[in-house]
């Protein structure tokens, strides 16, 4: 396996598992009768701050993976992943950052670090956008 396949797989199994703490979180006030099953906006804004933070933190992943995922699975399917597997991790690493940074805290500082993390990710995908254009467009 290359570089962009574990980015990749390592970007889908971290958004599930944001998911899959989220159903927990949420079942877990179902359980203890403080929320109705039918009771959560999608956005999470009527949940404790961890669930606002568990929802947006996965929300997130599910919004970048239009431009992330969609880049590395070009590069796969254009027999391209030797333009992607270079930053690959980089891009994951940036990408766990945020969401682990998101989840931690609210305060201005986190949200900085968070951003940071997310212009990080911004710089490779452009980046990559870059070299397969050259390499398609010429």
């Amino acid at each position: 396996m290359n570089a962009t396949i574990i980015a990749l797989l390592g970007y889908i199994a971290w958004t599930l598992l944001l998911l899959v703490a989220l159903a927990i979180y949420r079942t877990g006030l179902v359980m203890k009768q403080k929320k109705a099953a039918n009771g959560f906006k999608a956005d999470g804004s009527d949940s404790p701050p961890l669930g606002q933070r568990i929802t947006r933190a996965q929300a997130n992943c599910v919004e970048s993976f239009a431009f992330i995922g969609g880049l590395l699975l070009l590069a796969l399917a254009t027999d391209s992943a030797a333009i992607t597997n270079g930053l690959a991790y980089s891009l994951l690493i940036a990408r766990l950052g945020q969401s682990i940074s998101h989840l931690i805290s609210t305060s201005v500082l986190a949200v900085q670090v968070r951003f940071a993390f997310f212009l990080v990710q911004v710089a490779i995908c452009i980046y990559w956008i870059v070299m397969l254009a050259l390499k398609f467009v010429g």
